[in-house]
């Protein structure tokens, strides 16, 4: 009787260890053919939700790096990083490992396995790897299967009715960087949803924090950025990042040219709200914001940072403000732009700049901010 006790739970652990296999090899073999594309500038609809005033930008993210399968099954234990002779076997026998775990997949695999769409059932499965394992290889895995799902539309109302959002966002608490940012993806996926939004803003300050904390350039900010410029798109949770905008401009400023671009889509959507106008402008920027204004600066850059500047400038009514103007400090982007002269000598030194778009955009830029900073009454 003790001998067919052990058979039994031997039997039903090899069932539920297939089952996760199986889970893991249709969530990573597979990559999302009709992905939904969001053109620079395009509309910033989320669904179910009615039409955002101006050019928002909505960045959902999948991961398409041909090794994310590789990079997602095989993993190191730490040891296994020094370069000993210790290190070098549990590394073969890591590899060796996901080798095995792949081929028992493919062989209960159907031949005509190759979508990556996930039924609820199996969606299930996976939600369950991601709460109850604790194991990197297993979590990356899982994870990315359901960024991939969660590219579609319909899969987002899915994972919320699994409870698939605190499941997720509750890997965002881990210390390994590549298991965050593959959370990070995924939410940033099932952000593109009115209903997803308004259960993920209780996340907001914390991938805020996140974000601004991490390593400078590193993947786990980049996706931290994509999220937060995800639920930006709409007017209701930007008011959320209003203490935060002084660090996305140090950011800007810092970072190298993705970050820039990334922190650029963020700031142009709360740009684009008149209710976030003075937010802006109290913000304290780096005194070496006015030196990217140089022929050396992406044009890309430097066109995207005047759209912001020209949304601010048209939403502050400078006279009507004239009362309250003693309210931002030294060191802010009010300063920066009441400061004509300054911005002049600044934005005037690459009006010799070798592209036509940006000597007009300069211009029309330096144009509107002269009739605001001295308005014919006073010539």
């Amino acid at each position: 009787m003790g001998y067919a006790r052990k058979v039994g739970w031997v039997t039903a652990g090899l069932v539920i260890g297939a089952g996760a296999c199986y889970c893991i090899y249709r969530l990573t073999r597979g990559r999302k053919q009709n992905k939904e594309k969001m053109a620079e500038g395009g509309s910033g609809d989320v669904d179910d939700v009615g039409d955002c005033p101006g050019a928002r930008y909505n960045d959902w993210s999948d991961d398409d790096d041909d090794n994310s399968e590789n990079k997602g099954i095989v993993w190191y234990p730490p040891w296994a990083r020094i370069g000993t002779e210790a290190g070098t076997r549990a590394r073969a026998r890591a590899r060796a490992r996901a080798t095995r775990a792949r081929r028992a997949v493919q062989k209960r695999a159907s031949p005509n396995s190759d979508d990556t769409i996930l039924s609820p059932q199996e969606l299930q499965k996976v939600l369950c790897l991601v709460e109850m394992s604790e194991k990197p290889y297993i979590l990356e895995a899982a994870l990315i299967a359901l960024g991939n799902n969660a590219a579609y539309a319909f899969n987002r109302d899915i994972i919320r009715d699994l409870g698939g959002l605190p499941i997720v966002a509750k890997i965002l608490n881990t210390r390994d960087p590549i298991v965050k940012e593959k959370a990070l993806i995924v939410l940033n996926n099932l952000s593109v949803n009115a209903e997803n939004q308004r259960r993920l803003k209780i996340y907001m300050n914390q991938v805020c924090d996140d974000t601004i904390t991490s390593r400078l350039n590193s993947s786990v900010q980049l996706a931290g950025l994509r999220l937060l410029t995800n639920m930006t798109v709409t007017n209701e949770y930007q008011h959320m990042l209003a203490n935060s905008i002084s660090d996305f401009f140090r950011l800007f400023s810092a970072g190298n040219e993705e970050t820039k671009f990334q922190v650029l889509k963020l700031l142009l959507n709360l740009a684009e709200n008149p209710a976030m106008t003075r937010e802006l402008l109290r913000a304290q920027v780096p005194s070496s914001l006015g030196s990217l204004f140089n022929k050396k600066e992406n044009k890309e850059v430097i066109l995207k940072l005047l759209v912001i500047f020209e949304n601010i400038n048209d939403n502050f009514k400078w006279e009507e403000n004239e009362p309250a103007q003693n309210q931002f400090s030294e060191g802010s982007l009010f300063f920066f732009l009441k400061e004509f002269q300054v911005c002049a000598d600044k934005i005037l030194g690459i009006e010799s700049h070798h592209d036509f778009l940006v000597k007009v955009k300069v211009g029309k830029f330096m144009a509107k901010l002269a009739e605001h900073m001295f308005p014919k009454s006073q010539e």
